[in-house]
């Protein structure tokens, strides 16, 4: 069985349920518990693991809203806009990004209207920011 076989088989049961032990993992990708602790030890040193989370459905949620929100970034300001856009509180997640928006920001909010707040009055106000393109998340469907 190849490392990369083994790591891929890792990867899949901890995406699949980041609160698995050590043992339900071992079981579930059919490796020994000490060789799972040494990859997960590997990919966290390595920066492949780069956290644990846990998922939410938006529609459950009674006192927050969550959007993906598209951001054009102007060229010469990628990298400042970025640190500023990483450093707010409410962006829970930022994605680089080859569509139609340079970066995917996950902001979440206590409802639509601090949503618009945020955006108009932080992150469109950071330097080299163009334009923000919000998408309201309504169920997650799987």
């Amino acid at each position: 069985m190849s490392t990369q076989a083994t790591e891929d088989r890792i990867l899949a049961v901890l995406e699949e349920d980041a609160q698995a032990s050590y043992a339900e993992i071992a079981d579930r990708a059919d490796v020994s518990k000490p060789t799972v602790r040494k990859y997960i030890n590997q990919l966290e040193d390595e920066g492949v693991i780069v956290g644990y989370s846990a998922d939410v459905d938006p529609k459950k949620l009674s006192s927050q809203t969550i959007a993906l929100v598209g951001l054009d970034v102007a060229s010469e300001r990628y990298v400042e806009a970025t640190k500023a856009i990483k450093a707010l509180e409410e962006v829970e997640a930022l994605y680089s990004s080859s569509g139609d928006h340079m970066l995917m920001a996950e902001v979440r909010a206590a409802d639509g209207d601090a949503l618009g707040e945020i955006i108009s009055e932080e992150l469109l106000e950071i330097e080299g920011v163009t334009a923000a393109h919000p998408s309201f998340l309504q169920e997650r469907l799987k």
